[in-house]
């Protein structure tokens, strides 16, 4: 009752969102107008330069991209949440496929919720589906490198750089292929696994039934160690097409899997209140909260990396991406508190990792932190300067929040929260974490 209330206030509020932005764009030249005499560093930087000026004298062409960018507003707004409840649900099934290849034993009572959270990965390839097919139909201007004619040599607005690119990686066909196998082959492999733990269950661990469970669990782990790479750059990357990062596949993955294990405690806890998983004990919530923890100083780390060095190799096209960022959202580095900050204060104590109460409240709050991550990576290339937490993007975040939750717990309902068929859950309910 809970998730379908939000989904239904969150499509209130996404429509209340669109219906006041529609006014906007039907007045695009004076509200953008409005906004650079308001605002003139958010378009222009803190000055323009005589030289600036002199090569860029089409306006209208400028006025063009910046309606393009108002116009993005409602598909960036549902954009955030769609990405990450996917990328959440593809690294929960990732983690559960490694708990099965490395034989580990302690994560056995909580691996059915691992698999609830992976059952919304076909929901979420939909969501991200819609948005990236509709870009591909040029329904919207998400990704500035699908405009043809930056293609064309013949064009004002030719552009060496995309036209090389598009001869590779950056033409719409081809990408549109790899976006297609991207959804649907994650999606598969979801009921694959789950028919594979089920049938291990009815067989009563049945060792030919548990030999399959692995190997299915490494072909899981490697398509996703291809495809997460390769949907990041096709997805997120090449929002900015002018900008690269070579750790930039790894440095999203680890956003969406810190939040999928945040979840899996926040839902654990949640069951155990409840007294549907009491076999979940203190020290199985150590070790998860051990995995919050550890990935949340990893993402740190990759974040610096890719800061660090761009900016003080000082390369434009580079250094670009970031100045954009600092410019135009001023709160940009502020969520390194949410997500560095207070994960490392609160959790590095192992009293604290066995605290329910602390170590709920901290998943929902690493959980917004990487929400606000993703904000400020599609966002800048998406919308620009007309960027806004309003009606849209909270109706967008509750509704896909109240989607993910209805699809989760049901997922959980349905399954066998006790994974009594799989040959370590004797282990993991005697699990005791060594201090």
């Amino acid at each position: 009752m809970t998730s379908l209330i939000m989904i239904v206030v969150g499509v209130v509020l996404y429509g209340i969102g669109f219906f006041l932005h529609q006014s906007d764009v039907a007045n695009s030249t004076e509200y953008i107008n409005g906004l650079i005499e308001a605002h003139p560093t958010q378009f222009y930087g803190d000055y323009i330069s005589d030289s600036y000026a002199s090569m860029n004298t089409d306006h209208a062409g400028h006025m063009e991209h910046l309606v393009n960018l108002l116009k993005n507003r409602p598909w960036a707004a549902f954009y955030v949440p769609a990405y990450l409840s996917f990328g959440i649900a593809a690294s929960a099934m990732f983690f559960l496929c490694i708990q099965f290849a490395a034989n580990a034993g302690w994560s056995m009572v909580v691996s059915r919720v691992m698999e609830a959270i992976a059952s919304f990965l076909p929901v979420g390839a939909i969501l991200v589906g819609i948005v990236a097919l509709a870009s591909a139909a040029h329904f919207n201007h998400l990704y500035h490198w699908m405009d043809t004619s930056l293609l064309d040599p013949n064009s004002p607005k030719y552009d060496i750089f995309m036209a090389n690119k598009a001869k590779l990686w950056l033409n719409v066909p081809f990408w549109t292929i790899r976006i297609i196998i991207y959804l649907v082959v994650l999606s598969l492999m979801v009921f694959v696994i789950k028919n594979t733990t089920r049938k291990l269950d009815e067989t009563n661990g049945d060792l030919k039934v548990y030999s399959q469970l692995y190997t299915r669990a490494v072909i899981y782990i490697v398509i996703f160690a291809i495809c997460s790479a390769a949907f990041s750059w096709d997805f997120i990357m090449s929002l900015d097409p002018h900008w690269f990062s070579s750790l930039f596949m790894w440095y999203g993955m680890v956003s969406y899997l810190v939040s999928a294990v945040s979840i899996m405690a926040i839902i654990s806890i949640y069951l155990k209140r409840k007294g549907s998983l009491p076999l979940f004990n203190d020290n199985h919530l150590h070790d998860l909260t051990k995995y919050m923890f550890g990935f949340s100083l990893l993402w740190s780390y990759l974040w610096f990396c890719q800061f660090l060095l761009q900016w003080y190799a000082n390369i434009p096209e580079e250094v670009q991406y970031f100045q954009q960022r600092i410019d135009q959202y001023p709160y940009y580095f502020w969520m390194l508190i949410v997500n560095l900050v207070l994960p490392f204060l609160i959790l590095i104590s192992s009293s604290m990792k066995r605290r329910y109460a602390f170590v709920f409240g901290m998943g929902f709050l690493i959980v917004v932190g990487h929400y606000w991550d993703f904000y400020n990576q599609i966002m800048p290339a998406a919308v620009g300067p007309f960027h806004n937490f309003g009606f849209m993007e909270l109706g967008a975040l509750v509704a896909v929040a109240g989607l993910f939750t209805f699809v989760v717990m049901n997922a959980v309902s349905k399954l066998n929260l006790e994974a009594k068929g799989h040959p370590y859950f004797h282990e993991s309910k005697i699990y005791e974490y060594p201090f």
